[in-house]
């Protein structure tokens, strides 16, 4: 095995933490994200300010950042105040029921058809934009008259014109650098309700 010489470590990391920063910049530069942002607060404030809940659902490492999103809605992000509901499609036993009896496809829609109503508010987390489950979940919430908000890379795949709100990370091509912007906008979201619901 080859080690890598300090040096070659060091532009690494750094060459790592610039393109990280050269994405931010472009995706704050895109007037169309920071509104899509604003219209994703306004929808979970008016969800989560009546009778409404907040769900999420992604595959992999984008179902643990809606995991992350729903458990500090749930529970606290800065500040004590009461609890929001809000559940991320996560529970292994209903998954694999679901996948079982109908197909991966329907993992998240039967979810959807199973605890959304109108007013709710739907996060679907993708780096491509194009798993089918996702897709599903979309169309359902639709029907359903839930608002979905799509976090998505790569152009935003097939689940762009399914959203009512999209946000698209720009420029960047792997998964990781796509979800550390979408896991930004999921804190500043947080933090935007928290202020919105309780501003003393």
């Amino acid at each position: 095995m080859t080690t890598m010489r300090p040096t070659q470590a060091r532009s690494l990391l750094q060459a790592a933490f610039s393109d990280s920063t050269n994405i931010l910049s472009a995706f704050l530069a895109e007037d169309r994200n920071i509104d899509a942002i604003e219209r994703f607060v306004d929808f979970s404030v008016g969800a989560l300010g009546s009778t409404g809940r907040v769900f999420a659902c992604g595959n992999g490492g984008s179902m643990s950042d809606a995991m992350h999103f729903t458990e500090e809605l749930a529970g606290r992000s800065r500040n004590h105040r009461p609890a929001l509901p809000a559940i991320t499609f996560s529970d292994p036993a209903t998954l694999t029921c679901i996948a079982n009896d109908y197909g991966y496809a329907s993992v998240f829609s039967r979810q959807v058809e199973a605890q959304a109503k109108r007013g709710d508010v739907l996060v679907l987390l993708s780096t491509s934009g194009n798993s089918p489950n996702l897709i599903e979940a979309a169309k359902t919430a639709q029907g359903l008259g839930v608002t979905t908000v799509g976090l998505l890379g790569r152009g935003g795949g097939k689940l762009l014109p399914e959203v009512t709100v999209p946000i698209l990370v720009p420029l960047a091509e792997t998964s990781d650098r796509i979800q550390e912007v979408q896991m930004l906008v999921l804190h500043v979201v947080t933090e935007a309700i928290e202020q919105r619901l309780f501003k003393s």
